[in-house]
């Protein structure tokens, strides 16, 4: 019990996302996914290692 509000606002959104008419920024989206953005050329120049924040938190046999 308790699931239909979050049920119903999950329909909602669905429904919102399928039938609502928008412009997609074609030119946006592949500059995005290809990372010809300025702020990929910012992380690539920093000059730090390529290790993420989590790295630290592997084990260590399996490295």
């Amino acid at each position: 019990m308790g699931r239909g509000r979050a049920k119903a606002k999950q329909t909602k959104v669905a429904r919102d996302l399928k039938y609502r008419t928008h412009e997609t920024d074609f030119g946006a989206l592949a500059q995005e996914l290809h990372g010809t953005s300025g702020a990929s050329t910012q992380n690539e120049s920093s000059g730090e290692d390529d290790r993420d924040g989590w790295s630290d938190y592997s084990d260590p046999q399996r490295d």
